[in-house]
């Protein structure tokens, strides 16, 4: 094929009604995708409004875009909804800077870094534990949220968070949910002059004396506390052997602060909801932790033991991905499968549509933790299964997110058994993470 063979004249929704397309998209976008992937070919084109606007379906071309890194950006709605708080971290950063400096952070996930966290991770959980009560009715989604927040500012600062820290910092993620959810441009400016609040910029303030209070304590004592913190600021450039500016790490622990807590949350949330609208999957786990574990909390050196455990997060998040679209505007024209993506065209790297795709996974809509036995992960085509994203920019923490979901479930499915309370209705809210929109509400039952 040539370039000459424009994408748009492919077959779409988008052709037949854009009117319908924007309405489908407002109602229920997943769905939507969703059907546009079964229906249509590998590549779909689809004309949102005034955007041009293709969903890709075929693993060959995700694996193209992602390693194209540097053709491809994100939105410019994500980086002013984001920016104030974000600052120059790797999350917002595109090109050369970002790979220079993911280059210089990723050094301290390695692995005989992370595992020492482990013991933070299960005395954090168990705490929340003590603090259940039987019979109770709680949002575990709201604890999940508060449990990776606490375990993650542990492990940044070696600190702990107060209450009203924790509120503060809900927050700043809500405001920065609206602003990200925005389409319409001068409705997103009057939301972004929103968030110029006094309260906003209070507790942004209030957190960057504290961070950059912290980075000058440390630098001038000289001494570390092996939290990640101390680790980002002796680490070096490779290059030219210096180490990150103040600012450099202000914005490196709040990217990490941010972008990782909530999606750990929600996954954490879908994986209780399918445990308790799946009897049989629940004590196939527990028959595990019984095996492995009687009794006692886990430690890092169980989770090579724990497969089923790992297997149950791994199909929760193929079902409920993180983050379940992955938009990216082309900054110069570009040709997949032989057709011409035309500069400034959004291209959709879809989890949610590929995790339930029926070419790669046998009975797509079902709960079934037995599929990742015999390493079918390895087995997948690249571009297929996206939990933590694909290419370069895979999430640097996924080593981290792993180890934490294992030991997390572990520890409270040997406690606790939480059952959705009757009647609940599952709302799917994709925003920046894929969340229940109307919380988690489950009964506890100690064991």
């Amino acid at each position: 094929m040539s370039m000459n063979q424009e994408v748009f004249n492919l077959p779409g929704p988008g052709r037949e009604s854009v009117v319908d397309t924007l309405a489908n998209l407002n109602e229920d976008k997943l769905a939507f995708l969703t059907k546009c992937s079964r229906e249509y070919g590998d590549v779909v084109p689809l004309q949102v409004g005034i955007n041009q606007v293709i969903l890709l379906n075929c693993p060959s071309y995700i694996e193209q875009v992602s390693k194209d890194r540097s053709l491809f950006v994100r939105g410019p709605h994500v980086r002013t909804a984001l920016q104030r708080l974000l600052g120059e971290g790797i999350f917002l950063k595109e090109g050369e800077s970002w790979l220079h400096q993911r280059r210089i952070t990723q050094q301290v996930f390695y692995h005989q870094h992370i595992t020492t966290y482990g013991e933070t991770i299960v005395a954090y959980t168990e705490r929340l534990l003590n603090r259940w009560q039987d019979g109770e009715i709680r949002n575990v989604q709201s604890d999940m949220m508060r449990l990776t927040l606490d375990i993650i500012w542990k492990v940044i600062f070696n600190d702990e968070l107060t209450e009203e820290e924790a509120q503060d910092i809900g927050y700043i993620l809500g405001i920065s949910t609206r602003l990200f959810e925005s389409k319409d441009q001068e409705e997103f400016n009057d939301q972004q002059l929103a968030t110029q609040n006094l309260r906003y910029e209070r507790i942004l303030e209030e957190m960057d004396r504290y961070i950059y209070s912290l980075i000058q304590q440390r630098r001038q004592s000289g001494e570390y506390s092996g939290d990640l913190l101390s680790m980002l600021m002796q680490v070096r450039d490779e290059d030219n052997n210096s180490q990150m500016s103040d600012k450099q790490l202000r914005d490196e622990v709040v990217t990490l602060l941010f972008a990782g807590q909530e999606a750990l949350a929600v996954v954490l949330s879908w994986t209780f909801i399918l445990l308790s609208l799946h009897p049989q999957v629940q004590t196939k786990l527990l028959t595990e932790l019984k095996e492995v574990l009687d009794g006692r909390y886990p430690s890092v050196s169980d989770i090579p033991h724990l497969c089923y455990t790992n297997s149950v997060i791994k199909e929760a998040m193929r079902l409920y991905p993180p983050v379940a679209v992955m938009p990216r505007i082309a900054i110069q024209d570009y040709e997949i499968g032989g057709y011409k993506i035309p500069a400034g065209c959004t291209v959709l790297i879809s989890a949610w549509t590929m995790h339930r795709h029926p070419r790669y996974f046998e009975d797509p809509d079902k709960f079934d933790p037995d599929r990742w036995a015999n390493d079918l992960e390895k087995r997948l085509p690249r571009g297929v299964y996206l939990p933590f994203g694909n290419g370069p920019r895979i999430c640097i923490g996924k080593s981290f997110a792993e180890m934490e979901m294992v030991l997390i479930i572990a520890t409270m499915a040997q406690k606790y058994q939480l059952t959705l309370v009757p009647d609940f209705q599952i709302v799917l809210w994709a925003t920046i993470t894929l969340r229940s929109k109307l919380g988690v509400p489950v009964k506890l039952e100690k064991k």
